[in-house]
């Protein structure tokens, strides 16, 4: 019998999964991806019912697409323990989706363009205040609703009508989100 041991087969280090730090949500820093809806400074607006309320006109570009009409509804989003690993992100061909929260909470937003599927690399993190909602442009690669801390309620406006409106995929590694509060 030979001195020499057997030597046990060795793992491969697992590699640190990629992680991405929330920003906060601008309009500027959403634009790519589509509209912040938000009552701010910059948006057209002005007095309607006779002085009593302030109008903030036309926040979003809501897009039923052909043969669409829009619909709302209201999602109710169980939170989410961070750091959350995004694994897939979905889209919309067919039509604009916008989210509008309305527990007053901060979500996270999950973007990355339109075209082909995402990769790591062009995702991007935001945070929304309770007080903005986001209008995921038609065909953006978003991750579904990303409540924290506790359940929340959002007004969700978006497409119904004939077609195939949702693609899915999974992304090639996970990728974990945290956020510096």
């Amino acid at each position: 019998m030979s001195g020499a041991m057997n030597a046990l087969p060795t793992q491969a280090a697992m590699p640190e999964p990629l992680h991405i730090v929330a920003e906060p949500l601008t309009p500027e820093a959403f634009a790519p991806f589509g509209d912040v809806i938000s009552a701010r400074d910059d948006v057209r607006r002005f007095a309607i019912n006779g002085g009593n309320t302030m109008r903030f006109h036309d926040l979003a570009q809501i897009d039923p697409g052909p043969d669409g009409r829009t619909i709302a509804s209201i999602f109710r989003g169980q939170p989410r323990a961070l750091p959350f690993p995004v694994e897939m992100m979905e889209r919309h061909p067919l039509g604009s989706q916008a989210f509008v929260p309305m527990s007053g909470r901060p979500y996270l937003v999950v973007v990355a363009p339109a075209g082909d599927p995402p990769t790591t690399e062009n995702l991007r993190v935001f945070v929304a205040r309770g007080d903005q909602g986001v209008n995921y442009a038609r065909g953006v690669w978003h991750h579904p609703l990303l409540a924290l801390d506790t359940v929340c309620d959002f007004v969700v406006i978006d497409r119904a009508g004939n077609g195939h409106n949702c693609d899915e995929v999974t992304l090639a590694e996970p990728v974990l989100i945290d956020i510096n509060r």
